[in-house]
């Protein structure tokens, strides 16, 4: 009897302009994204002599950060990195800060050209907005790895803070308990009064505006957020429903999450 193919979506459909692929389980979801996601850091090298990419830090991720850094062919000394949130007032050694989790599982394993990070701790906040933005504009984004929140979050962009035209880049925010209770329950924080009320964010535009998007998004706590991203309306009460209007964007889901579909 033949192994299944990991890299065969077990469904296909488009939302909108977004294309979804669904998968068996999470195992093949990450497989297949990582393929992808390395074809496209390859195709830029190749094409431009570089590569740059935004990666996301989650509990989610880490399947598919595992496959995209074990396979071969990236030259990732090439390939500059930025991470798209981090916590206000955390330093990178805090066990859940956003630079220690990818520098722990992508930074120190393969070694890129550059991490560019966010200075959670940083004495004036508003001036490491303006720092990062700069890095940002100097820097066209080939690709963007993206997850879905529970409450429907990109990067710390929820529900009551996103802004589908926003102007700038990053901004400082003030994080939605529901987001903060999912920190508490992935295990970054022991309660809710540890988890910090503020946090960098990329903005939404700001995300999109890569050339290439990958959204994985794994396991069932994430299938409400998953159906109201693709059936429900596009709005910022969900987000990541603006990734339906990203054409060059591609939802990858396991059967958990797209269990509600």
């Amino acid at each position: 009897m033949n192994a299944p193919n990991l890299h065969h979506p077990s469904r296909e459909f488009a939302a909108d302009a977004l294309a979804v692929r669904v998968y068996e389980n999470q195992p093949a979801l990450a497989a297949d994204a990582a393929a992808v996601a390395a074809q496209h850091l390859r195709d830029a090298i190749t094409r431009q002599g570089s590569a740059a990419a935004i990666l996301a830090s989650a509990a989610s991720q880490v399947q598919f950060l595992d496959a995209l850094t074990a396979l071969p062919g990236v030259d990732w000394s090439r390939v500059t990195l930025f991470h798209m949130d981090e916590y206000l007032g955390i330093d990178a050694a805090h066990p859940a800060s956003f630079r220690r989790f990818l520098r722990e599982r992508v930074e120190q394993r393969v070694k890129p050209r550059a991490f560019h990070t966010i200075t959670g701790e940083a004495e004036q906040p508003l001036d490491e907005v303006d720092r990062y933005a700069g890095l940002l504009a100097a820097q066209p984004i080939d690709l963007c790895c993206l997850g879905i929140g529970e409450n429907g979050h990109i990067a710390f962009n929820d529900p009551p803070v996103a802004d589908f035209a926003d102007r700038r880049s990053l901004k400082l925010v003030k994080l939605d308990e529901a987001c903060r209770r999912q920190q508490v329950g992935e295990g970054a924080f022991p309660n809710l009064d540890a988890v910090p009320q503020f946090a960098y964010t990329l903005t939404l535009p700001a995300l999109c505006a890569a050339r290439r998007m990958i959204c994985v998004v794994p396991e069932r706590r994430k299938a409400v957020a998953v159906r109201e991203t693709v059936r429900g309306p596009i709005h910022t009460a969900c987000p990541a429903s603006f990734l339906r209007r990203q054409a060059h964007c591609t939802l990858y889901l396991d059967s958990d999450s797209a269990s509600l579909l």
